[in-house]
């Protein structure tokens, strides 16, 4: 039974829940954290950990997506990013975060983004990024809009991606235009592609289910919050808290599942996640992975040196976004101590694996499908 309320005469509202509002109840039975797998297998393409990194260039060049591929995870590069668009993208991202560290006007940034990302896309530099991916072993993801999709998807292909994210800040399963171009139909777009497709951003459980019916490998659910980074509820005044959000989509798995006779679609949470904690809580709700943003971009590995901002940050005229620092100072950490550790961090920031892990572990759970079953109680 849905719980709704009455914000008004003749208005009613469901009651939704964010990720800090539920909490992980422990069963009888606990296990060593040794004996617990995070292990998780998308189409072809197995991982060790339910780990994505959000598509920004603040985050992903191609060498981070090597290094988190090495540990387990896949790195999702910005097809639309400024790796496509400019030879000297390091040159570039040090523009910016100077700019953000002079700290005196906050639009600044922003603005530098906008002009950076109005050069027009080069397919032979984003090529490169690619195969420097691709020839380093690991599996090779690459994000591009609904927009662009049909566009990009052919080169990205001959240049040798593994996976295509089809991700927006709000996706359907049909891109409608209103100029004369031809919509973008995901089924016809999807089933035409010689490579799995994971599509998103959603955050009901209609609009997952219909994506889910595209023939999409993963469904991306929620819009990459992080707090005083992303602003689609103040720009576009949408959102849905992340625990409801993630248990909509998982049900709509479940009926995705009975309606195929046993196709499943993984979950992928992106948004509000920045301690290990609620990564587990991500899962405990019905994710099979989390695409993360913040959390990753503290890593000295990260291409944005300290500052994190979301791709949707650099849009021509609806910027939803702006540069959150997010370093340790000088002394970053590596990738190796965010993912697994060892960490001195008693808050969560660091070893979010290990915090997964010890999480499922406590709860009795060995496997994350099975985590997914666990109990969960709302605060009041």
């Amino acid at each position: 039974m849905r719980d709704l309320v009455e914000i008004g005469m003749g208005r009613t509202a469901r009651r939704t829940y964010e990720l800090d509002d539920v909490d992980i109840v422990p069963s009888r039975r606990t296990r060593s954290s040794k004996e617990v797998s995070t292990a998780w297998q998308l189409d072809a393409y197995r991982f060790d950990i339910p780990v994505l990194a959000h598509p920004t260039d603040a985050l992903v060049s191609p060498e981070f997506a090597i290094e988190l591929g090495r540990r387990g995870g896949l790195g999702v590069i910005n097809g639309e990013g400024l790796w496509g668009r400019h030879p000297d993208v390091e040159a570039k991202l040090a523009q910016v975060v100077a700019l953000a560290e002079k700290d005196i006007d906050p639009d600044a940034p922003v603005k530098l983004l906008q002009e950076l990302h109005a050069a027009p896309l080069q397919p032979g530099l984003l090529a490169a990024a690619v195969g420097q991916v691709r020839d380093a072993g690991v599996t090779t993801a690459v994000r591009v809009s609904p927009q662009n999709a049909r566009a990009l998807a052919p080169e990205l292909i001959k240049a040798g991606i593994d996976l295509l994210v089809v991700h927006g800040t709000i996706i359907s399963a049909e891109h409608v235009a209103n100029n004369d171009s031809e919509p973008l139909n995901l089924k016809t777009f999807i089933s035409e592609l010689d490579v799995p497709v994971v599509a998103g951003g959603v955050s009901d459980h209609r609009t997952a289910l219909h994506l889910m019916r595209t023939g999409a490998a993963g469904v991306i659910v929620g819009y990459g919050s992080t707090e005083g980074a992303t602003t689609t509820g103040e720009v576009l005044g949408i959102g849905v808290p992340m625990a409801t959000a993630i248990a909509d989509a998982a049900a709509a798995r479940r009926d995705y599942l009975d309606e195929t006779g046993g196709r499943y679609v993984h979950v992928i949470a992106d948004g509000d996640i920045t301690s290990s904690g609620d990564l587990a809580k991500a899962i405990a709700c019905g994710a099979d992975a989390a695409m993360l943003g913040a959390p990753l971009a503290v890593a000295k590995e990260a291409a944005g040196g300290g500052w994190f901002w979301p791709s949707a940050v650099a849009h021509p005229s609806v910027p939803r976004g702006a540069l959150l620092p997010v370093s340790f100072g000088e002394d970053r950490p590596t990738l190796e101590r965010v993912l697994v550790g060892p960490s001195d961090d008693p808050f969560g920031s660091l070893n979010f694996v290990g915090g997964l892990r010890r999480s499922m572990a406590k709860a009795g759970y060995s496997s994350l499908k099975e985590f997914q079953k666990v109990g969960l109680t709302v605060r009041a």
